[in-house]
């Protein structure tokens, strides 16, 4: 599937005329109401906010947006030629959007997703095959993560025996909260936790060879599912992949050439932004409550040249 390239614009936020939306950290979310004989959609635009801390910094990173969807709809792609999962990807060509009005394409050109409509599954799908983030702190506490028991001696961003999966809760608001697996069949059901559990680990195990491949430590990363809607807007059976997909928004990438176990790796993600950020509370001027403070334009430069520094290694 093909992005559209476009003059470079920033897009902080849309107002696009649809009556159901939805503003996430970075996305912005509309329903498309489903017509006769067809099924409902749902329309993602990948804005140029970006958030550190679950704080939207009040500047956009410029072109952040395009870069998510180009490398999400190449890792929906790689999904698809393996035959794994169906996924809820329909158009990222907005004269595909029922209705839109041709004035607002450029708005979404390069940073849309036309997907199915789907009743989402309220678990997050994390595969691990690093120690890092929140579970490299359980392991310090427990020697586990999400109650699994790992070997000990491990350091920060040792690679484990195997990939794990370890399911979070999705929040609304602020952090998700690491679940153990009974937790999670609990919320969605076994049998829907089983298969998902095994497609998630595979859809690790298959993009973490290809990156590495091509220089990239695939570290950990997390996926959503939702059943497909019917035309009366009720859910199938039919399980879709939906929302992004192994981005650095969703994903830790590591550069390879530069891995060190025992230590915080840099990364082809927003970390940039954290760690300037940590200055800005070291010093005092900011303790992580909104509103974020104005991002410099080196930071911002910096961020989106990460961006696409992975989306080049993975897909030129």
């Amino acid at each position: 599937m093909q992005i559209m390239n476009t003059t470079e614009a920033a897009v902080y936020e849309t107002h696009l005329p649809f009556e159901q939306r939805r503003q996430g950290k970075v996305r912005d979310i509309y329903q498309i109401p489903a017509k006769s004989g067809q099924t409902g959609m749902v329309l993602i635009i990948a804005s140029d906010r970006i958030s550190a801390f679950d704080v939207v910094m009040p500047n956009p990173v410029t072109g952040k947006g395009r870069e998510l969807t180009t490398i999400s709809c190449k890792w929906f792609d790689f999904i698809r030629d393996l035959g794994i999962i169906q996924d809820h990807l329909i158009s990222t060509n907005p004269e595909d959007v029922p209705d839109l009005d041709p004035s607002l394409y450029d708005q979404c050109e390069g940073r849309m997703m036309l997907g199915r409509a789907c009743e989402v599954i309220p678990v997050e799908f994390v595969v691990r095959g690093y120690l890092a983030g929140s579970g490299w702190k359980e392991y310090q506490n427990d020697g586990t993560v999400c109650g699994i028991p790992l070997p000990q001696g491990l350091q920060l961003s040792s690679k484990l025996p195997e990939p794990i999966f370890t399911p979070a809760t999705k929040a609304v608001e602020g952090h998700d909260e690491n679940i153990d697996f009974e937790t999670a069949c609990e919320i969605a059901g076994r049998d829907v936790m089983e298969r998902l559990r095994a497609v998630s680990l595979e859809m690790y195990t298959k993009a973490a060879e290809y990156a590495a491949e091509r220089g990239i430590i695939l570290a950990d990363t997390k996926f959503e599912f939702g059943y497909a809607l019917d035309e009366a807007g009720n859910p199938t059976n039919e399980l879709l992949l939906i929302d992004e997909v192994l981005t650095p928004d969703s994903s830790r990438f590591w550069p390879a050439d530069e891995y060190e176990v025992g230590r915080e790796q840099d990364s082809f993600d927003k970390q940039y932004v954290r760690n300037w950020l940590e200055t800005i509370v070291a010093s005092g001027d900011w303790d992580k409550t909104p509103p974020g403070p104005e991002l410099p334009s080196e930071i911002i430069e910096g961020t989106v040249a990460r961006y696409r520094e992975a989306a080049t290694r993975l897909f030129h």
